[in-house]
């Protein structure tokens, strides 16, 4: 009898248990970056970032139209290539998620915008910095940190006023984050009255510049401009001190990283490369990206690169917006993510603008010494 009972005991124990995992609401965070190829170590960090949201969401037990949401995490690796992010858009697509955070890149996000908007799936990049991602009309797309026009044109005006750069060479690797990143700077230079003596080209797989760097050479640049990622500029930078050009060395965000030390071999001066992060923080912020910066170290035990923060705040925005909305359903929560105003995250304020552009985006200047970034400053 007693066997029997704890039977029946245990039957309605399950399945008590059982209508309660039912009234949990799943909701699937996809996030795509490459985690593979030779810029897996900045995946990687993105993809982190998405995790430490999660998990920390998971944790609060966050209520969404009155249920308990449990986050799922379906991450997915683009390596950097426009056709392997368009599949894996569509892979995410298929499984139904509620969400997207990527990709990382331009060339892979612009793409896959297209993908998520025929889905009526909201997209936030936490990187893609090419002006037309958020230039295509689509209602899904979104992004966290200041575009192209922002950063390459302040860093080519940068090269003027404060480099004082008389012969400006451009360099870029044909992806849509380096020849737009490029375009723009060329743009910012010509605008403070610099003159731009060559423009050349490479890929984002090259490791031999000799050709393009002799030709640059001839014409004694004092400033070179390299639109691409850090896994290309890191040998440039080893071949330029080898041909014995003495220049200052400027890059966006893809070159930006605390990477680029050791990809450039000891080969780098104190102070020769500037760059600009697409984001940054002052005054007041600046403790709460301290805390991430450190609270990450202390869950994955590495150093955040560049975008992790960013990823971060992107899933936070759009379950925040969920939120708003009492509902996971792309259709629903969309017009509450994109009235998002005066959400604070670690990397700041973000409110969007009419085309899903973070409204009043800042970058951050570094330098490098000793090996090591050092902040220049933060400029909106």
């Amino acid at each position: 009898m007693q066997i029997k009972l704890n039977i029946v005991v245990g039957a309605v124990a399950a399945l008590v248990s059982g209508a309660a995992m039912s009234q949990d609401l799943i909701v699937k965070i996809g996030h795509v970056a490459p985690t593979s190829g030779a810029i897996a170590h900045l995946g990687k960090d993105n993809e982190l970032g998405a995790r430490l949201a999660i998990e920390e969401l998971n944790a609060k037990g966050v209520m969404i139209g009155g249920k308990k949401a449990k986050f799922e995490l379906l991450a997915e690796d683009d390596a950097g290539d426009p056709k392997q992010g368009t599949a894996a858009a569509q892979k995410l697509v298929d499984s139904k998620v509620n969400g997207v955070v990527g990709h990382l890149n331009s060339g892979t996000s612009i793409p896959a915008a297209k993908v998520y908007s025929d889905a009526g799936i909201p997209q936030i990049s936490p990187s893609a910095t090419n002006p037309k991602y958020t230039r295509s009309g689509y209602k899904t797309t979104f992004r966290v940190v200041a575009d192209d026009v922002h950063l390459g044109g302040t860093l080519g005006k940068y090269s003027v006023r404060q480099l004082k750069g008389k012969s400006i060479a451009v360099i870029d690797d044909r992806t849509a984050y380096g020849q737009g990143v490029a375009d723009e700077f060329e743009k910012g230079v010509k605008g403070a009255g610099g003159k731009v003596i060559g423009r050349e080209f490479t890929n984002d797989k090259a490791t031999d510049f000799t050709a393009i760097l002799t030709s640059l050479k001839s014409k004694k640049p004092d400033v070179v401009f390299f639109g691409g990622m850090d896994a290309v500029a890191g040998p440039m930078l080893r071949q330029m001190k080898q041909l014995g050009i003495d220049a200052k060395f400027m890059g966006g965000d893809g070159i930006c990283t605390g990477e680029l030390p050791k990809l450039a071999a000891g080969t780098m001066g104190d102070g020769q490369v500037v760059c600009a992060e697409a984001g940054g923080v002052e005054g007041e912020a600046k403790k709460s990206m301290d805390d991430f910066k450190a609270k990450f170290k202390a869950k994955f035990n590495v150093d955040v690169q560049i975008y992790a923060p960013y990823v971060y705040d992107a899933v936070n925005v759009m379950v925040d917006a969920m939120k708003r909305a009492n509902s996971a359903d792309p259709a629903k929560y969309l017009p509450a993510l994109a009235k998002t105003t005066g959400y604070r995250g670690v990397t700041g304020i973000i409110s969007f603008d009419e085309k899903g552009d973070i409204k009043n985006g800042a970058l951050t200047l570094y330098t490098y010494k000793g090996g090591n970034r050092e902040q220049i400053e933060v400029v909106r």
